[in-house]
């Protein structure tokens, strides 16, 4: 019972969060970012998605930010990150690590950016220590999209969006 009334109530929340966004990145420069586990291979191809989304909705992407977690343990395994870390965030409160929030925090304030949007879901305390710390609106992927619409599968979103010739560096 709990669960079906709060799917209700995100789905009461998300026209407004999509409205929100949609007014903040329109006609904007926007930053996106994503922390993705070493498992996931196709991160690249996520991030272009993502791009496409903010395009869509009328921002102008001038730089991406990604962190991957689990790619090495670091001075004798003691550094963050490592196997049995990659699927959870670097920071409960930022999802990233402080030192890529910091990353984004400059370049946001050196191109003037409107927004940042994350590739990954956010939680409210997340959004709004972000926000904080950036000091513009913050956006996860999930406010991109229309109520009732779902994010492509892996497979057809990197077939749709890898060209031939195309680069993947980001």
């Amino acid at each position: 019972m709990h669960r079906e009334r709060d799917q209700k109530r995100r789905r009461a929340r998300r026209p407004s969060s999509v409205r929100a966004c949609k007014e903040v990145v329109d006609g904007g420069d926007v930053l996106v970012a994503g922390l993705f586990s070493a498992k996931q291979k196709d991160h690249l191809a996520g991030m272009d998605a993502l791009t496409s989304e903010v395009a869509a909705l009328g921002g102008r992407v001038v730089g991406r930010f990604v962190q991957r977690r689990g790619i090495s343990g670091g001075k004798k395994g003691r550094a963050p990150g490592g196997k049995s870390n990659m699927g959870r965030p670097y920071s409960s409160r930022t999802l990233m690590s402080t030192g890529k929030v910091s990353e984004i925090a400059e370049e946001r304030a050196a191109v003037d950016a409107v927004a940042v949007v994350f590739f990954n879901p956010l939680t409210g305390r997340q959004r709004k220590v972000l926000t904080e710390l950036l000091a513009c609106p913050v956006f996860s992927r999930a406010d991109l999209q229309p109520p009732g619409a779902s994010a492509p599968a892996p497979a057809e979103r990197q077939s749709r969006l890898l060209e031939p010739g195309r680069s993947q560096v980001t």
